[in-house]
């Protein structure tokens, strides 16, 4: 593996833990910026993790990771110090009393360095934050899918109820999932990875609810 493949496979390693970490916690963009500007520890921007997620940051600065890594170690503490944002309610409720922290298969906390170290591949992702979907199984996860959305029933009787929950807006996007949906097209992993959040909700929009995408691919991975 040449470094080319090494930093491409770092880079959707650290998607997977971005988003693994976001759903394990039900946290949206703005909880760890908001976090890192009120104990200074250092400038994190939620349009940097939504791109980071999406794969579309090649080159964060080490601010990005100074800023995840002292988040993480704050989180790790028992018991939290809450009462550090206790003046700001909507950020201390954004945190949760129980947050779940990034932590190695040696029980190591995750810094700013580690974490570096997987975004650069020289790193594993810990146990339990590897949402990744392979090539190989992104045909069997559309199909799942597929399959899951429509209760049942053939695409051309359920066709509109369901692309009306799917509430992405853009029509190449929706040219797709509709293809997908009728079996004529599968998704490819980085395809499904990007789309994992608006099939969550629009499972949730049709009442067949999953609490996190990791559940909901946990659903489509069994067998039958």
């Amino acid at each position: 593996m040449d470094y080319r493949q090494r930093l491409e496979q770092g880079h959707g390693a650290f998607a997977a833990l971005l988003r693994a970490w976001h759903e394990r916690n039900g946290w949206s963009h703005r909880v760890l910026p908001a976090l890192a500007e009120r104990l200074d520890l250092g400038r994190l921007h939620s349009s940097q993790l939504s791109n980071l997620r999406n794969r579309k940051l090649a080159s964060p600065g080490p601010e990005v990771f100074l800023a995840l890594g002292c988040c993480n170690q704050w989180l790790a503490q028992t018991p939290i110090p809450l009462a550090e944002i206790a003046d700001q309610q909507e950020l201390s409720d954004g945190i949760g009393a129980a947050p779940h922290a990034l932590i190695d298969a040696a029980g190591l906390v995750l810094g700013a360095g580690e974490l570096l170290e997987i975004f650069v591949g020289l790193r594993p992702l810990p146990p339990g934050f590897d949402l990744r979907i392979s090539e190989a199984e992104s045909p069997a996860l559309s199909a799942a899918l597929a399959d899951l959305l429509a209760a049942g029933q053939p695409w051309r009787k359920c066709s509109g109820r369901v692309m009306a929950a799917y509430g992405v807006e853009k029509r190449q996007r929706r040219d797709k999932f509709a293809a997908v949906m009728a079996g004529l097209q599968d998704y490819n992993a980085s395809e499904l990875d990007l789309e994992l959040p608006e099939l969550l909700t629009a499972l949730n929009a049709l009442e067949i609810n999953f609490p996190s995408v990791d559940k909901l691919l946990d659903r489509l991975r069994q067998p039958g």
